[in-house]
């Protein structure tokens, strides 16, 4: 049987997220990071793939200013990876994932040119467009009433309990059978 956290790492890897940095990324902030993932829609997980897109593009053009080409191209690759996700979550059976399509596809392009050319200009075209796109997909993420992809998770209470202005969180126990079923 899969588990769900073996899902979600597939997920992450697949758009560059397991990279060396994040690895190392404080347990809390894994938590964190796999709760949102665990508890969205089909909406909501195309969002998360947008902010995962547009935080790429920022560490690309933080390592660019900081002279170190490994982690401009490195956080292209990343960028690049989102954007195939985003590419096969289409459904082409509606009319606008052509247009998307092609604007992910032209996004691409770009980011390819800036990898060649070390330059800044293309990954801010890209970043417009995505963040665009990203606040287009937040509005419809509010109005999707849809359940979360992932059924039969653990359920989380947050709450503020014992101390002054401190966030708890709790996970109820729904026994070993949660998650994807093979």
């Amino acid at each position: 049987m899969k588990s769900s956290v073996w899902k979600i790492e597939v997920l992450l890897n697949q758009c560059g997220v397991m990279s060396e940095r994040l690895k190392a990324m404080t347990k809390e902030l894994k938590q964190q990071y796999t709760l949102k993932i665990t508890q969205a829609n089909k909406t909501g997980l195309v969002v998360i793939l947008y902010e995962m897109l547009l935080v790429y593009i920022d560490e690309a053009g933080e390592s660019h200013k900081n002279g170190d080409r490994s982690g401009f191209r490195d956080g292209i690759r990343k960028a690049e990876g989102c954007l195939r996700e985003l590419m096969a979550s289409l459904h082409f059976e509606y009319e606008p994932a052509m247009n998307l399509l092609q604007l992910y596809l032209y996004a691409n392009r770009e980011l390819a040119k800036a990898d060649i050319r070390n330059s800044l200009q293309e990954l801010q075209h890209v970043k417009m467009i995505m963040k665009k796109l990203h606040d287009a997909y937040e509005k419809l993420s509010k109005q999707d009433t849809s359940g979360p992809v992932m059924a039969n998770t653990q359920t989380v209470y947050a709450g503020l309990t014992y101390g002054k202005n401190s966030l708890t969180e709790s996970l109820a126990d729904q026994g070993s059978n949660r998650g994807f079923r093979a």
